[in-house]
């Protein structure tokens, strides 16, 4: 490629380069970036939400198995024979 068909494609990137900046900062393009900004922040609320749900929901869970492995543990404390020997 000659030295002037390198300069066009510069010249060319430069001018597609600023129009781009153009399309970028214009009033339209501004707004399609505050609506996606905001779907953004509700789905990020959403997800919280969830995770908090969840979160809720494994502290109930791990409540209740350490119930019940406290309930087994006491009854199998006094299914256990006196080890001396001697019958209650």
């Amino acid at each position: 490629m000659n030295s002037w068909g390198k300069v066009g494609l510069f010249v060319g990137g430069v001018l597609f380069g600023s129009a781009g900046f153009k399309v970028l900062g214009s009033r339209d393009a501004k707004k399609a970036y505050t609506h996606t900004t905001a779907a953004a922040l509700r789905a990020k609320e959403c997800v919280m939400t969830a995770a908090t749900t969840v979160r809720e929901n494994a502290g109930d869970i791990l409540a209740d198995a350490k119930a019940i492995n406290e309930k087994r543990a006491a009854q199998a404390a006094e299914e256990i024979p006196d080890a001396s020997g001697e019958e209650s």
